[in-house]
């Protein structure tokens, strides 16, 4: 049976990988390793080599556009291309954190979806919902709006009269095609539980459990009966730049592998099962 939309595709890549690890691609100049050298190449040699290191852990891969964005009109062309060499069965999500009126919000949707081919998008929904409803006209593909995310700066608005929350109010209103997801940051477990409780059937893309410092074991045990798609773990830093020399690449795999483990592990001990099916 064909899997015809991102969530379903989500769902079938955990089962296959058994942990729900998003592997997101944040290729920073200043950190490549010194072997690639500089510039446009650099960038994609470093992470079409982190992709082919890690895809056979990665429920999906989240490249964020900033970083491409950032080395000029080259860096659509690497994207582009880093984006036809991930495996045509790992999701792609891009964070993209778009929020414009409707006008601009299409153009955008277009260049996500149409364009880069992108499976899902982070959107920011603070203009409304104009902002976000091109996205969701997209029925296949995913939109994750930013609800409660993992930096420090959430206390400036996000947590003020617990505005998150009615943010997840939103989503669950405007989820009525089936493919709204939520950013909600593991540096937060403590808040997942109203969210769940107003949203019980929006999935999440779950960022800091890396080098943000987030509490794997916390969010789990907020979201006990969340299948593994509803719980999307996405690690950045603390896998590609696990090394910065030529070994980049087989680091990348471990540290993918250490994370793996980690899901499998907490959400075997979450679920009363223990750690023994894990694996080593």
């Amino acid at each position: 049976m064909e899997l015809r939309t991102f969530f379903e595709r989500l769902a079938a890549r955990c089962d296959q990988t058994g942990a729900s690890l998003c592997i997101g691609l944040d290729p920073d100049p200043t950190r490549l390793p010194r072997h690639l050298g500089s510039g446009p190449e650099a960038i994609y040699r470093f992470c079409v080599e982190i992709i082919e290191a890690t895809a056979d852990h990665a429920a999906a891969f989240k490249p964020n556009l900033a970083f491409f964005e950032a080395i000029g009109v080259e860096g659509w062309h690497v994207l582009d291309q880093v984006l036809r060499a991930v495996p045509q069965d790992v999701p792609v999500i891009l964070d993209a954190k778009r929020g414009d009126i409707g006008s601009t919000a299409r153009m955008y949707a277009r260049s996500l979806f149409d364009r880069l081919r992108a499976g899902a998008v982070t959107v920011n929904p603070y203009m409304g919902y104009d902002s976000v409803e091109p996205f969701l006209e997209f029925e296949r593909n995913g939109t994750y709006v930013l609800c409660l995310t993992s930096n420090q700066g959430a206390f400036d608005f996000q947590l003020a009269d617990d505005l998150y929350l009615r943010v997840a109010r939103r989503v669950r209103e405007w989820n009525t095609r089936g493919n709204c997801g939520m950013v909600v940051g593991a540096t937060k477990p403590q808040f997942l539980t109203s969210i769940r409780a107003i949203a019980p059937e929006i999935p999440l893309l779950i960022p800091g459990l890396g080098a943000q410092g987030g509490d794997l074991e916390a969010t789990l045990a907020a979201a006990p009966d969340a299948p593994p798609h509803h719980l999307l773990f996405n690690v950045s830093r603390s896998i590609i730049y696990a090394a910065d020399d030529a070994s980049f690449g087989r680091q990348a795999r471990v540290a993918a592998r250490y994370y793996l483990d980690r899901i499998q592990r907490a959400r075997r001990k979450v679920l009363g099962l223990g750690t023994e099916g894990a694996e080593e």
